[in-house]
């Protein structure tokens, strides 16, 4: 899905910055100004890149060389990691997505990318989704105001809500609404043209999630990988996770582990989405939600099966008619 990278103007004193193609670590990211002030809703995955972002942004308004507060939406390094070039701020987000940042740090990013040649078939793909961005370079930046439900802050005249809608993508997700603008943020709570990675769940949540996020009255959201869209983006994503959980039910039934099941699974809507390799690890959350048990699989185990599927998709990609 093709769309330009950079700062665009979605409404008044409002921009996306905008990650193409919206794959692993490209993440979009938001500002709001009015009155000489700023919020800028999440961070980059390094300093590198939340550096060009910010100076983007002070060219656009002289707001953003004064930002007072940051949202992240959630914890994953994409949208928080740049954190350390705001500092100054007051930075905002869920209880629950502020401890599992401290769980987090870029650190173990770094030091998987490090052992990464000597992992085979799973270092070699981590290479790939992460080899571009700088771990390294990171300090750590905690949030340092967190709540629990919804909260309301204000930009100038603008008033802003922080909605928490997580657990699901991850424990801690949060949308950024700007009523006056008919605008918001959906975080990682919604992917366009990309398959959703489910790391916390339960799906049912998230589907949730998108209900609520479908229902406001807003006419563009910002999606956290993806280009713009509207509410429509966020039924089709919840359409999809009601029919993964409609194949993947009977071939948990079954007994199949989520490898197996995600090679025999395949959801329409979703056949020109990228990163298909993500199948595995939603599939895997909708078996832990049908067997009640809430304990995601260790990550080494996700990331092994995503490695092992998303050779499959390469290799049936490469025998395919045309395909170099």
């Amino acid at each position: 899905m093709t769309y330009a990278q950079g700062l665009v103007e979605i409404g008044d004193r409002v921009w996306a910055w905008l990650q193409p193609d919206g794959s692993w670590g490209w993440s979009n990211a938001g500002l709001v100004a009015d009155g000489g002030e700023s919020l800028l809703v999440d961070t980059l995955f390094d300093l590198e890149l939340t550096g060009r972002m910010l100076e983007a942004m002070r060219a656009a308004t002289p707001a953003a060389a004064r930002i007072a507060t940051v949202v992240n939406t959630h914890a994953n390094g994409d949208h928080c990691y740049g954190n350390h070039l705001v500092a100054d701020a007051e930075i905002i987000a869920t209880r629950r997505a502020a401890e599992e940042m401290g769980r987090v740090p870029a650190s173990v990013l770094a030091g998987m990318l490090a052992a990464a040649p000597t992992m085979g078939a799973v270092g070699a793909y981590l290479q790939r989704i992460f080899g571009a961005f700088q771990f390294g370079e990171v300090i750590d930046t905690l949030p340092t105001r967190t709540f629990d439900g919804s909260l309301d802050v204000a930009v100038g005249d603008t008033a802003v809500r922080l909605l928490e809608l997580g657990p699901a993508h991850t424990g801690g997700d949060l949308i950024v609404e700007i009523p006056g603008r008919r605008l918001a943020f959906a975080g990682d709570l919604l992917f366009v043209g990309g398959h959703p990675i489910v790391w916390a769940g339960p799906v049912s949540n998230w589907v949730a999630a998108l209900t609520h996020i479908a229902a406001l009255d807003v006419d563009i959201i910002v999606p956290g990988h993806g280009p713009l869209t509207d509410r429509a983006g966020a039924t089709e994503l919840a359409a999809y996770f009601v029919e993964l959980q409609t194949q993947a039910r009977p071939l948990w039934e079954e007994g199949l582990a989520p490898l197996a099941a995600a090679r025999l699974i395949s959801v329409d809507r979703a056949a020109a989405w990228g990163d298909a390799e993500r199948l595995v690890v939603n599939v895997a959350a909708c078996f832990r939600d049908f067997a009640g048990d809430p304990s995601p699989a260790p990550m080494a185990t996700l990331f092994a099966d995503m490695a092992e599927l998303a050779g499959d998709v390469r290799s049936d990609a490469a025998g395919s008619p045309g395909m170099g």
